[in-house]
């Protein structure tokens, strides 16, 4: 018996990968407002009084984003590699890709530390534990401003790298990405907001490929 075999079409990326990238944005953005409303100079400001327990609700309600803006960004980095198509460079393709999934895991770390210790440093009814509270608080910020925003960093200066190379991306995106790259390396660990240009970055790059995705849509097939 003879079996016809029809040639697989490779799939096509939903274009809502792309809207993920904004969603991720939104997401990332609202709790990185909310953790720094809810505690305004940092993890400093959390050693010098006590726990107040509308702050905790505002911290609370911004771990709560966190899982889901992790979830939306891995969908924000398949939109990207799409984006890229075949003729990514494979060094620069696996800096981009590394450094995507460890600011993912140091994301998650982060907020995983900070749950905990709201969780166990001051339950209901009781004083707060000075020691765990301020050690806990310290390493939350420490995994998010000073190693998830570095691969951040990383991985806005892969992407602009590949763009630019490429060319798939204008320049005036290109240039915004390495001005990201640099307020996240040396600037983010030491200035309170300044770790909302990524979120603001992601929001400009996944508006740009939805953009360029219905522009190809419209076009049609090449003949």
């Amino acid at each position: 018996m003879q079996t016809s075999t029809h040639p697989r079409e490779p799939l096509q990326t939903p274009r809502a990968a792309g809207l993920a990238g904004v969603v991720f944005a939104l997401l990332l953005a609202a709790a990185m407002v909310l953790i720094r409303l809810a505690i305004p100079q940092g993890a400093d400001a959390v050693t010098a009084q006590q726990p107040d327990p509308d702050r905790r609700n505002a911290v609370h309600a911004a771990l709560l984003l966190v899982p889901f803006a992790g979830i939306f960004f891995l969908w924000f980095v398949g939109a990207v590699r799409s984006h890229v198509g075949d003729a990514e460079d494979r060094f620069i393709a696996t800096v981009f890709l590394g450094s995507g999934l460890v600011f993912t895991a140091m994301m998650f770390a982060a907020a995983a530390v900070a749950t905990a210790v709201l969780d166990t440093a001051h339950p209901a009814g009781t004083s707060p534990s000075r020691p765990t509270w301020d050690f806990g608080q310290h390493l939350a910020y420490t995994l998010m401003t000073g190693y998830a925003m570095r691969m951040a960093a990383v991985f806005t200066c892969s992407t602009s790298v590949i763009g630019h190379r490429l060319r798939i991306l204008p320049r005036w995106l290109t240039l915004v990405g390495f001005l990201t790259t640099v307020v996240l390396l040396f600037v983010s660990t030491a200035v309170p907001w300044a770790e909302l240009v990524f979120p603001a970055w992601s929001l400009l790059l996944s508006v740009y490929i939805v953009l360029a995705s219905f522009r190809r849509s419209a076009e049609g097939p090449a003949p």
